[in-house]
């Protein structure tokens, strides 16, 4: 059993900052990657930062330059600075291992402008 438990979210005015984290718990092969995804209402699930076992990372092309991801053992967390009301989503973490996917429940970030 694998549980990813996400903290972090909440309401934000534009310009400000918020930081998630993520824990990985339970019984799993080595870590391939752990990233965060998002989805917005009426929008699909999209990447929004991902970290390889080796420390590379990827952002969406909408977060780069203000989103900052980074992992500490089995934990991984999500710097988002100068958030927009574009970020209002849901953000999940993702941990994928040993072929297999695995899903925080997600945790609620809301922008306001």
């Amino acid at each position: 059993q694998v549980q990813l438990v996400e903290s972090g979210g909440g309401l934000v005015q534009a310009g400000g900052s918020l930081r998630l984290s993520c824990a990985a718990s339970g019984s799993f092969l080595r870590i391939n990657t752990m990233g965060w995804y998002r989805q917005a209402p009426g929008k699909q699930r999209e990447l929004v930062a991902g970290i390889s076992s080796d420390g590379n990372t990827n952002y969406a092309g909408s977060v780069k330059g203000r989103f900052t991801i980074s992992r500490d053992k089995n934990t991984v967390y999500l710097q988002m600075n100068s958030l927009k009301p574009e970020d209002t989503a849901v953000y999940y973490c993702n941990l994928y291992s040993g072929g297999m996917n695995y899903w925080g429940k997600g945790t609620l970030v809301t922008v306001s402008s």
